[in-house]
């Protein structure tokens, strides 16, 4: 089974499946895949969505996988679903870790303005965007992790910037309810049970209406910044198998 993993728009790709690609079975051929807004140390020139998406099918295309499973977690998310809405037949499945954007057609007033509070935070100063942004995510009452000890890792300092220019993609990028309805593969959303429910409950919710084959899967005690692809790695595996798995046995 071949698959393609992407990222929120923090941790690189690499730090944040390790213990998840670490956890499949032997016939998962996985790729991590880096978002394209950090490939360089800036911004790229004319960034958007579509970026993601050229290098999404540049990842495929290199590891020679014709029709693959897509997995993206928050911005990684939304990326992942801006794919399915432009690829739908290079993908036998999709899988959606609490995108940090699904388009606005059919949005509740909670779901906007939870999503307004997060696209916000982003233009805070640095030092205020990430707690801003992080708690804008969770639930009420929930706190979010503690920042390691020591200095910030190198790979830090493009955060702000990238985390800017990703928010500000989101807008531009036409999230078709009609394409969703079009899309006939299955969709697995994966859900936190201590994340913002006005944010992602609604929008799965929302999701739900959209794609003809949906499925969501509730990880109680976890929440946004505590993904299950980190902290049940094992358990995340199995999930994935399963719905890939099912996936393949739908295709013609």
């Amino acid at each position: 089974m071949d698959a393609i993993l992407l990222p929120g728009a923090i941790l690189p790709a690499h730090i944040a499946y390790a213990a998840l690609m670490g956890a499949f079975d032997r016939d998962v051929s996985a790729r991590a895949k880096e978002l394209e807004v950090y490939g360089t140390s800036e911004v790229p020139p004319a960034y958007g969505l579509d970026t993601e998406v050229a290098g999404i099918d540049r990842v495929a295309d290199e590891a020679g996988f014709a029709r693959f499973h897509l997995v993206g977690y928050s911005g990684g998310g939304a990326s992942s679903l801006a794919y399915a809405l432009t690829r739908p037949d290079r993908l036998r499945s999709l899988t959606l870790a609490e995108p940090a954007w699904a388009g606005i057609e059919g949005r509740t007033p909670e779901e906007a303005a939870a999503a307004d509070r997060a696209i916000d935070a982003t233009a805070l100063p640095p030092e205020q965007m990430l707690p801003a942004f992080m708690r804008a995510q969770l639930a009420d009452g929930v706190e979010p992790p503690e920042p390691p000890p020591g200095p910030p890792p190198s790979w830090m300092a493009s955060r702000p910037d990238g985390t800017r220019a990703i928010a500000a993609a989101f807008e531009r990028f036409a999230f078709s309810s009609a394409d969703m309805r079009a899309f006939d593969r299955p969709v697995l959303f994966v859900l936190g049970g201590l994340s913002n429910p006005d944010y992602y409950r609604r929008m799965a919710e929302r999701l739900a209406t959209s794609f003809p084959d949906f499925r969501l899967d509730v990880f109680d005690g976890r929440h946004h910044f505590d993904p299950p692809h980190r902290a049940e790695p094992e358990r995340y595996a199995r999930l994935l198998e399963d719905h890939w798995r099912r996936a393949e046995g739908l295709s013609p």
